[in-house]
């Protein structure tokens, strides 16, 4: 790991009505030059099959900077229209390398609204920041301090659909260091009745925040449904209650989240989870919604990163590998295993919980991957016969 890692730090502020006014005015143009640049760069390709890069886009941007129609874009500052380019270019090197789909128009009613200021578009002096083109400091909740000497390099301000206000801080944070190695390993079976369950035993409970704050939000959204469709202040007014349902709900998921992964990352030096495709999941009409509400994807990218700051591994195991089948203790391999088995006696006279007999089972599964590079899916012999499971040598899969 690097000696210093960049860390976003998020506060939130309360602008002004002119510094309300200006942001809108440039979330609206960086949204516009983005537009415009992807289908440019569309049109090039679809007529001439010709590739447009961030340099041409950006010559692109001062002439449409000098036309009449497009004057408007000289009343915000130029750092976030470039910084729009920027992304566009990061986008497209993401869908040439097959790592997303092709990039998408941004929606007035539907996308996020943010832009992003470099150095030379801010200043941050004795805990204050003022953007370009703006007279006065934000007005900026500090509830958390930035690192001591900490200097923003970019600084990212956004509005929710809440309607709530963000700046983010990308500064160098030198206290992210590796934590001290230990030998300690815990394996994670990710669930609904408990959110997850450990290979020690422990089982931590499922918070179920969006159950929680159902109710709530059926009233709103039927509050929303009764007013007129159209850009009505009514409508308005009944969409960001709705809104702030949603942000209730991610708000304190987000924090759950947070305290438990970096718990978990604090007291272990592996970590094993089941690499399990939750898009797919969700086309379980039946679970869809609370497999939503448990976040484990989130939790899986709050885990890996975390564990890169402070020096531990994390290890992902096939998601075909039969952990809830597998007895624990002897290795038998059972032929069904159907989601309402709770708990289930082996042959070998073993009683064994589902859901931390699965735990153990990552967990032994995950340190054959890290000591030898072991395949973790069962042969198909194995499978139909019941016999314990056999291990392939195969390439190391990386989390």
């Amino acid at each position: 790991m690097a000696d210093h890692v960049k860390r976003a730090y998020r506060y939130r502020f309360y602008p002004t009505d002119a510094q309300a006014a200006e942001l809108a005015r440039t979330f609206g143009c960086v949204r516009k030059v983005y537009n415009m640049a992807l289908a440019a760069r569309t049109e090039a390709w679809t007529l001439r099959q010709e590739r447009v890069n961030y340099n041409a886009t950006s010559a692109m941007l001062t002439a449409w900077k000098k036309t009449e129609e497009l004057a408007f874009l000289n009343d915000v500052s130029s750092v976030p229209l470039q910084q729009a380019l920027r992304h566009l270019q990061a986008a497209f090197t993401a869908f040439f390398a097959k790592r997303s789909k092709y990039p998408r128009f941004k929606s007035r009613k539907k996308s996020g609204k943010s832009a992003e200021y470099t150095s030379s578009a801010f200043r941050f002096r004795e805990g204050k920041l003022t953007l370009a083109k703006m007279d006065q400091p934000l007005d900026i909740v500090w509830s958390r301090p930035l690192p001591e000497g900490a200097v923003p390099s970019t600084v990212t301000v956004s509005q929710d659909a809440a309607g709530r206000w963000f700046v983010s801080l990308l500064v160098e944070d030198p206290t992210l260091q590796p934590l001290p190695a230990g030998g300690s390993a815990v394996g994670i079976d990710a669930g609904l009745d408990h959110l997850l369950t450990l290979s020690t035993g422990e089982k931590i409970t499922n918070p179920r925040h969006e159950r929680r704050d159902r109710a709530r939000l059926a009233r709103a959204q039927r509050n929303l449904a009764r007013k007129a469709r159209g850009d009505g202040a009514n409508r308005a007014k009944a969409r960001r209650k709705v809104a702030r349902v949603y942000a209730r709900i991610a708000d304190r998921r987000r924090d759950h989240l947070h305290k438990l992964t970096t718990r978990l990352v604090r007291e272990n030096q592996t970590l094993v989870i089941e690499d399990l495709t939750v898009r797919n999941m969700l086309s379980n009409g039946k679970l869809s919604r609370a497999i939503s509400d448990a976040a484990w994807s989130q939790f899986r990218s709050m885990l890996e990163y975390k564990a890169a700051w402070y020096g531990r591994e994390v290890i992902a195991v096939d998601r075909w590998f039969p952990s809830s089948k597998l007895c624990s203790v002897c290795g038998t391999l059972r032929e069904k295993m159907p989601l309402s088995v709770r708990t289930w006696t082996c042959g070998c006279g073993t009683t064994h919980d589902r859901d931390v007999n699965a735990a153990k089972n990552l967990l032994a599964a995950g340190l054959a991957v890290s000591a030898c590079g072991a395949g973790v899916r069962p042969q198909r012999e194995s499978s139909r016969t019941g016999q314990s499971v056999m291990k392939q040598e195969a390439p190391r899969r990386e989390p």
